[in-house]
């Protein structure tokens, strides 16, 4: 299915001291816009964790220190944020490149400083959650969930789907409750099969919205099984009737429009709009991964079966 943004703003904004800007995690908190990410270089797969802000989603928007958190690992990055009663919880991976990791759980009353708590939830070794990583919260049904990606071991590149878990003390503290995998590669056609040549990546980059008639949006990334590397990554939506699927994708939703490609995004609906705050690297960007805005009406949504 062809979305028709009716505006795409690309790059937002250009970051000060780093090359790239990936996992952008938006989020409002009364007063202001935060968006929180990762900012860093491809090169060396070297992260810290952003933190900008600004009056509005189009900006103009505001870099601040990275957050620093004693969190131990070697790809501390990707945050996923909610804002709740007053109170930020960021959930955030420790790796991505390789087995083990852990979802850490982290709380502010601000968004620039941060106290660490107990994980949520730890890689299991030797299965299918091997490595975990990616991890994204939601309110779904007025349920909250974190859906993460999650990798058996592997011998080339991680090769992870997508699975979910349901907080059992209905806050965000957990404890969390494995729910399992919720889409596979082989529900998405669109997808390089793991028996690929030139296999890529697995999906990742998942978040979850409750559409307004009550179906579940998936919005994740996917590698394209054909194209040359440096232009396979796109953003996909699927839907289901249920959290726990079975989910339907409608396909990739955004054309970088030029040689390159996209990924990583997180969706917000806010009356009749849905807006999708997403990452790009293109040929006008020299290849550097920048954020981008685009926005569409949710009715689209309604034509989906």
């Amino acid at each position: 299915m062809k979305i028709d943004f009716d505006t795409n703003v690309f790059p937002l904004f250009h970051p000060q001291s780093v090359d790239d800007l990936k996992d952008p995690c938006p989020v409002f908190d009364g007063r202001l816009w935060h968006v929180f990410g990762s900012s860093g270089t491809v090169t060396t797969e070297t992260w810290r964790i952003l933190h900008a802000t600004a009056p509005d989603l189009y900006g103009p928007w505001i870099e601040h220190e990275a957050i620093e958190l004693p969190i131990n690992g070697t790809g501390v990055a990707a945050p996923g944020v909610i804002h709740e009663s007053g109170v930020f919880h960021m959930f955030i991976q420790t790796e991505f490149m390789k087995s083990g990791g852990r979802c850490e759980h982290a709380v502010s009353n601000d968004g620039f400083h941060w106290v660490v708590l107990s994980p949520a939830i730890l890689a299991i070794p030797d299965t299918e959650e091997d490595g975990i990583y990616d991890p994204h919260p939601a309110v779904i049904g007025g349920k909250r969930y974190l859906v993460y990606s999650a990798m058996p071991k592997f011998n080339r590149v991680p090769q992870p789907d997508i699975y979910l878990a349901r907080s059992q003390s209905d806050s965000w503290f957990g404890p969390w409750k494995r729910i399992g995998k919720i889409l596979d590669h082989a529900d998405v056609p669109h997808h390089n099969t793991r028996e690929d040549p030139d296999y890529e990546w697995g999906i990742e980059g998942a978040q979850l919205v409750e559409l307004p008639d009550g179906r579940v949006l998936l919005n994740a990334t996917c590698f394209l099984p054909n194209g040359l590397r440096g232009n396979r990554q796109r953003v996909f939506f699927a839907i289901a009737d249920e959290v726990a699927g079975p989910y339907v994708s409608i396909g990739p939703v955004l054309e970088p429009g030029q040689p390159g490609e996209n990924g990583h995004s997180t969706v917000m609906i806010e009356g009749s709009q849905l807006s999708l705050f997403y990452q790009s690297r293109v040929a006008a960007t020299d290849h550097r991964w920048r954020y981008g805005l685009a926005r569409c009406d949710v009715a689209l949504f309604s034509k989906v079966a």
